[in-house]
């Protein structure tokens, strides 16, 4: 029988540790995990505005306007009227951020391609429906 315990703790790690050396594929961009993490939100999540974008990014408001500031700097992000309250803005990924966010996606994916070549049929047979298994959970 598995121990429920221990293969939630190997798979905790287990992801960490592939998303962080997938992440180094991610230098290449020139914008910070932190950027890349809001940027993501907003091009594969859509538009929000800075409050709930916050709370995705589970940070303060004033370090999410930090980062929306640098990220509308560097023309990733932009600010739009929000049409039912005149008070707020809305966030939105660029076309640019929209690019830079596919990239870095096509280049983690292609790494881990890579990795995953190296394995057996049967290895990536198991993979496979651990995947699925762990997509079902979602």
């Amino acid at each position: 029988m598995t121990d429920v315990d221990q293969l939630a703790g190997d798979l905790s790690s287990v992801a960490i540790h592939l998303v962080r050396r997938l992440r180094r594929a991610d230098a290449s961009l020139g914008v910070t995990p932190a950027r890349l993490s809001a940027l993501s939100v907003l091009v594969f999540g859509g538009p929000r505005s800075m409050r709930r974008l916050a709370e995705a990014e589970q940070v303060s408001g004033p370090t999410m306007s930090r980062l929306v500031g640098a990220l509308e700097e560097a023309g990733l992000v932009e600010r739009s009227p929000d049409a039912s309250d005149a008070r707020a803005v809305v966030l939105a990924a660029t076309a640019q951020g929209r690019r830079v966010m596919e990239k870095g996606r096509r280049q983690r994916v292609e790494r881990l391609v890579a990795e995953l070549g190296t394995l057996p049929d049967g290895d990536l047979e198991v993979l496979a429906r651990a995947a699925a298994i762990l997509r079902a959970l979602e």
